[in-house]
């Protein structure tokens, strides 16, 4: 996929940002598929929430992992220096850069077409940000765990059981391997209380930011 870039216009409409009856074809573009545990975070206040948590600076290089019709990744363009999207899905690919084109960030955009579970090696990168695709959200905590150099922050949303997964302590019902190695090797913390289904689309799972 080529690049792209993303505008000072961080309120940049997309096809999921305003449900409504009179925006409900628009709802529609794109039929999920269920195998790529695809959702769409159509809220621009937690976008705007899960981006400040970064406490981002002009010089970083974020990766975004599933950037879907980029709400996230207008918000984080507002921020950082560049910004590398990796999106399996070329339709997703495809309006994400569409979000930015002809814009001034246009060029600090770089959209990657492929499995970021599969791409070795990955850029190099000072932030990940990622509204997580369900259905890799732990091979993504492993790969980003085994990084030689490892990022300084990483904002994920996940699953609510996931992300209690992932903070819970020995004892705990949910205490696993995942919780032993990402606690050993990151500090942990839920950043952002509980994000409702009526704020994803589709609108399966309560979520946490982490």
């Amino acid at each position: 996929m080529g690049k792209a870039k993303t505008s000072k216009h961080g309120n940049a409409s997309g096809p999921y940002d305003r449900p409504s009856k009179k925006n409900a074809p628009a709802n529609n573009v794109f039929k999920f598929t269920k195998d790529l545990g695809q959702h769409i975070l159509r809220n621009p206040g937690i976008a705007q929430a899960i981006v400040e948590k970064a406490y981002l600076k002009p010089t970083d290089v974020v990766l975004e992992v599933g950037p879907g019709t980029g709400n996230l990744t207008v918000q984080i363009l507002n921020q950082a220096k560049k910004v590398i999207a990796v999106e399996m899905d070329p339709r997703m690919a495809a309006e994400v850069s569409k979000r930015v084109q002809g814009k001034p960030e246009q060029k600090r955009l770089e959209v990657i077409l492929g499995d970021v579970i599969k791409q070795e090696p990955l850029p190099d990168f000072d932030v990940c940000i990622s509204n997580t695709p369900y259905q890799i959200s732990s091979p993504l905590c492993f790969k980003l765990l085994r990084l030689p150099k490892p990022p300084r922050t990483c904002i994920l949303m996940f699953q609510r059981e996931f992300a209690l997964r992932l903070t819970a302590r020995p004892g705990d019902s949910l205490y696993c391997r995942l919780s032993v190695n990402a606690q050993f090797w990151a500090k942990i913390s839920h950043v952002l209380v509980s994000i409702p289904p009526r704020l994803v689309f589709p609108p399966y799972y309560y979520a946490l930011s982490i």
